[in-house]
């Protein structure tokens, strides 16, 4: 499944075992509509992986929609993962304290493998 907006492109792989969002762009208040539908359209799976790679801008709204996914992925037993946020995204999860409650991770190619697996950043 794919979005894409003016400000905001949203991408959904699910697998057996995790699903990824992959999101580019601004999450603001006028694109997190975007991001909100992503992620409750996402079925259950242990791990939901939200890459932030591409993503420029984390508003307040973004913020909000993040922890909501957190608490309801927790809510069904899994887990919320936040890959490889571009540094300013990363200075909000920092300033906000996310970072300390939903696992922010990078990814690390292998040079043998399609995928990647995650550490911890």
């Amino acid at each position: 499944m794919e979005q894409c907006g003016d400000r905001l492109r949203v991408r959904l792989d699910v697998g057996d075992d995790a699903v990824e969002v992959r999101v580019a762009g601004e999450i603001d208040v006028a694109s997190v509509g975007a991001l909100r539908v992503a992620l409750w359209a996402a079925p259950a799976r242990p791990v939901l992986r939200l890459d932030l790679s591409g993503v420029r801008v984390l508003s307040a709204a973004g913020v909000r929609a993040v922890v909501a996914a957190h608490l309801r992925v927790r809510a069904r037993g899994g887990e919320l993962v936040l890959v490889d946020p571009d540094p300013t995204v990363a200075r909000v999860l920092r300033a906000t304290g996310l970072h300390r409650v939903i696992p922010v991770v990078r990814s690390v190619p292998l040079p043998s493998a399609g995928r990647a697996p995650l550490v911890a950043a």
